[in-house]
């Protein structure tokens, strides 16, 4: 085995050479330092400020899958005020108890995990009022919404409901796949629904997005060179991966190593139907 990842890393090393790289430019895990502010995003970002400074509990964000909504949500967290207290949900299918202890341990309560809901609830709903009171807001981001079951969904509302004369204590951001929009259309979540005042539904990269997305990965990844990514080969990217992100990253890995096997530097529509049809 470790015969075998020493000719794996050499390989590894052999290609970032080849191409001038200090690292991999087209990973598929979210990496705020390779964030390309494409229009979708910024507007979704945009519209997650606005709606937390508005003080609403519920905002929505929807997209496909690799569409980058789990790198919006690290930019969201990232660009919160320096006053506020952020809780990150990444695996939302829990019961409704479970969730409220996965949210208390994120906020730093100690509760006891013996203790019956009331009293599980109450020590929560006293740590969301001492935020309050030292003017903090607190913000719980949930990633993969679409997975939670509808009646922790429920419980979700329920939590919402805590409040002063002013101000929610809690703002609660869904992140989901298309399937959260159908979720919230059961009748039984019809009140979180009428909730949700703020929602973006994000979409891939226009076709004149894909060339500066793919320069500026390359860029924070250590490249000093010409374009690598010739014009049909950047129209054959967008139209095989229909501008998103995760399947655009995929593809131009692949295609770089079409081109690295070839001993190359510059890649051409062949590589990248290659890559597609593989």
């Amino acid at each position: 085995i470790s015969s075998g990842n020493s000719d794996i890393s050499g390989r590894l090393a052999l290609y970032l050479d080849h191409f001038g790289l200090t690292e991999l430019p087209f990973g598929i895990t979210p990496d705020t330092s390779f964030t390309v502010l494409t229009r979708s995003h910024q507007e979704a970002l945009n519209t997650l400020l606005v709606a937390l400074n508005s003080g609403e509990g519920f905002i929505k964000i929807t997209g496909e899958v690799g569409t980058g909504k789990s790198l919006l949500c690290r930019r969201l967290l990232q660009a919160l005020p320096d006053n506020s207290i952020s809780a990150y949900l990444p695996n939302p299918y829990l019961a409704p108890r479970t969730l409220l202890l996965a949210l208390a341990e994120e906020l730093g309560v100690a509760v006891d995990p013996e203790s019956d809901d009331y009293h599980l609830l109450k020590s929560v709903n006293n740590a969301l009022l001492a935020h309050a009171v030292a003017e903090r807001r607190v913000v719980v981001c949930i990633d993969e919404a679409q997975a939670m079951p509808l009646e922790t969904l429920e419980s979700l509302r329920l939590l919402s409901n805590l409040e002063t004369e002013k101000r929610k204590l809690l703002q609660i951001v869904l992140f989901g796949q298309p399937e959260l929009d159908r979720k919230l259309a059961e009748p039984s979540v019809r009140q979180l629904l009428q909730r949700i005042a703020f929602h973006y539904r994000l979409t891939g990269l226009a076709r004149e997005e894909v060339a500066n997305y793919l320069a500026h990965r390359l860029r924070v990844a250590g490249y000093r060179g010409e374009d690598v990514f010739g014009h049909q080969a950047v129209r054959c990217l967008h139209r095989a991966s229909r501008g998103t992100p995760r399947l655009l990253n995929i593809l131009a890995h692949k295609s770089l190593l079409a081109v690295f096997g070839e001993g190359k530097h510059a890649v051409r529509a062949a590589h990248v139907r290659q890559a597609a049809a593989d």
